[in-house]
């Protein structure tokens, strides 16, 4: 056997010492993304959960009721939960950076800004709860679906409120990596929810003004609770009490609010548009029962892939703000894989379950055949989102909210859904067909957002981001 020379064994040891680099590396990195990650899935999918326990309990009243929930819970609160958690990410962006250039002293200041601006926006919202009903028979709605839905809606309009201060504090603890607190308390609020659906819907026979009681409360203890822990002296540095400096430069946060609003709402109303294209099919009640279960699934699947979007937005607002560009980079790369893990191992679940799923939601044999179907096109959907809400948060981190608005409208509203009619309605393909269009859609947005992030100079965006936050 031929000997090595010495250069061969030097270049060998080289190769083998940067490969354990490379491995630190990732390590260090995985640590920091799960330290935000972990507590931050918990609490996106305990939040979620929140509407999730909500469909089971009312899924098992009847079809009317439960394609009533659904419609609000996928149109009305799909739109309302896009435009609050969309202002809110402002402040993602803000803070993460401001945490990383050691500016602490102006997060608090950030988070009343949120606060004003998201209860303003509730306020102008507030009548597309009070008049749903008109408006979902407006969108061709069933006439007994969309009276039924306008009636449990303006029944959870405290939500709404709800959302206004919970997004903006999310955000604050977020950047700060302070989000186990907020876990605890998500869990907390999940498990009174559990129980107060079963005393007032199951025990005490109160249906769907039941539900909407027990969703209501659920919320506002999380949120109060949030709202303590902030104001009660954990974050010194952070929160320093109320103050006026809250009211100056409202404009330009606005505007950035009203971007990262759009860009989500954009990204929700995609959703939103497929369920109401599939209540003007045939036999709506079963088919919005069948999709709308599967987007209940999707969903929370797509809360894990949140809990990495949290994890590298405040991962690369931070690393941008203190001036790293390379280790912004490399928590892209890290992050992007290990969610996409997360996406096979979900996607193969589902595949195996396929007949097994619906079942958790209602026993209509009509109802499990037709969301049975759907499995293979539920697993498509969540493999892809599994990368997908990554690059949003990347998007969040650097700040390119007005960007991804334009990509979204292209990809979503000029590609996806027109395919998704084209399929559903006119080829007949029901509601295979409009997700089918949903998935293109989807496909194409994520294939543009991974070129953007590669040609990226992050060099120069650091100097942009630096320049920029100094204007708030």
């Amino acid at each position: 056997m031929e000997e090595k020379s010495p250069e061969a064994r030097r270049q060998v040891a080289e190769l083998d010492l940067e490969g354990e680099k490379i491995t630190e590396k990732c390590w260090d990195e995985s640590k920091k993304m799960w330290q935000i990650a972990a507590p931050a899935m918990l609490t996106a999918v305990t939040q979620f959960s929140i509407g999730f326990v909500t469909a089971a309990f009312v899924g098992h009243l009847g079809d009317v009721e439960l394609a009533a929930v659904s419609i609000v819970q996928n149109v009305i609160e799909g739109f309302v939960y896009g435009v609050m958690l969309g202002m809110g990410s402002a402040l993602e962006t803000l803070c993460g950076q401001a945490v990383g250039a050691g500016q602490f002293n102006m997060l608090g200041i950030y988070l009343q800004r949120s606060w004003i601006i998201t209860i303003v926006t509730a306020l102008f919202l507030a009548p597309f709860y009070v008049f749903s009903s008109p408006l979902l028979k407006l969108l061709r709605q069933d006439k007994n679906i969309s009276d039924l839905a306008g009636k449990y809606c303006r029944w959870v309009i405290p939500q709404l409120f709800a959302y206004a201060l919970n997004f903006p504090i999310q955000k604050f603890l977020q950047s700060q990596s302070k989000v186990w607190v907020m876990t605890v308390f998500s869990i907390l609020s999940l498990g009174i929810h559990v129980l107060l659906n079963w005393v007032l819907i199951t025990k005490l026979g109160n249906g769907l003004l039941g539900a909407a009681i027990a969703g209501n409360i659920s919320w506002w203890i999380l949120v109060f609770a949030q709202i303590v822990y902030v104001v009660s002296g954990y974050f010194p540095d952070a929160w320093t009490g109320f103050s006026l400096l809250a009211f100056r430069s409202l404009t330009g946060f606005l505007k950035l609010s009203l971007a990262s609003a759009v860009m989500l709402c954009l990204e929700l109303w995609y959703y939103t548009a497929v369920i109401l294209m599939v209540g003007g099919l045939q036999n709506p009640a079963i088919a919005v029962d069948a999709i709308s279960i599967c987007m209940n699934l999707q969903l929370w699947t797509l809360m894990i892939a949140l809990g990495f979007n949290a994890a590298v937005s405040v991962r690369v607002s931070n690393e941008l703000g203190a001036g790293r560009p390379k280790a912004a980079k490399f928590s892209i790369v890290v992050t992007v894989l290990t969610s996409a893990t997360f996406g096979v191992l979900f996607t193969v679940v589902i595949l195996v379950t396929k007949n097994d799923f619906p079942k958790l939601f209602t026993t209509k044999p009509l109802v499990l055949g037709k969301t049975s179907k759907l499995g293979y096109f539920l697993a498509a959907t969540i493999f892809l989102n599994s990368i997908q809400p990554v690059l949003h948060g990347v998007a969040v981190g650097a700040g390119w909210q007005f960007l991804v608005a334009f990509i979204n409208t292209g990809c979503y509203y000029v590609v996806g859904l027109p395919i998704g009619a084209l399929l559903g309605y006119v080829f007949k393909l029901s509601a295979k067909g409009i997700w089918v269009g949903m998935l293109v859609g989807g496909l194409l947005q994520t294939v543009v957002l991974l070129f953007i992030v590669i040609r990226t100079n992050w060099n120069k965006e650091v100097k942009l981001k630096t320049s920029y936050s100094q204007s708030f």
